[in-house]
């Protein structure tokens, strides 16, 4: 599989990046970089996927000096930014090609002050067929011995073509 710059801006193909990645020396920084690239501010919390399978993402975020708020632990808005980084994985995992999402709205349940690596998981079915779906995906962070320190909640909204009309468009790219 060719990883150009081209697959980073087609978010279906996610998960074969993954699968072409995640086994090699160095892969899953690498994969992590891609995902800055592809998403410049979700780069900003330096996330390291740690686990991308059909439907479920397990992301990682270290704590440093760039996350933290005015009372040492994790700032909430880079609670947030993890949040939507891993239903976002759990859902583009998914996406037939052709497909869309974006996050329509996030929110974030505060357990306790998030100190020390956060890891995110996250796991959601999406509505199949074509059409405009949009549903709930949920998951929680923990900190490094196990705690929820927070929970999110996101609603994603996905834009499935038609499988000819996706056809014809992933035809007519390769023509080019």
């Amino acid at each position: 599989m060719k990883l150009g710059i081209e697959t980073l801006r087609d978010p279906t193909r996610v998960l074969d990046m993954w699968k072409s990645l995640s086994a090699k020396t160095f892969g899953k920084q690498l994969f992590a970089r891609a995902i800055s690239l592809a998403v410049p501010y979700t780069g900003s919390i330096s996330p390291l996927v740690l686990e991308l399978e059909a439907g479920r993402a397990k992301v990682q975020m270290r704590d440093r000096w760039g996350v933290r708020n005015h009372l040492r632990c994790v700032h909430a808005v880079a609670l947030m930014n993890l949040g939507e980084a891993v239903t976002g994985l759990a859902v583009m995992s998914l996406l037939p090609p052709g497909a869309r999402g974006i996050v329509r709205e996030l929110a974030m349940e505060y357990v306790k002050k998030a100190r020390g690596t956060i890891t995110g998981d996250a796991q959601v079915q999406i509505p199949e067929g074509p059409g405009t779906h949009e549903f709930e995906v949920t998951g929680e962070l923990r900190n490094s011995i196990g705690e929820v320190v927070a929970r999110v909640r996101a609603r994603w909204r996905i834009d499935v073509p038609e499988a000819g009309v996706a056809n014809a468009e992933t035809g007519a790219a390769a023509a080019s």
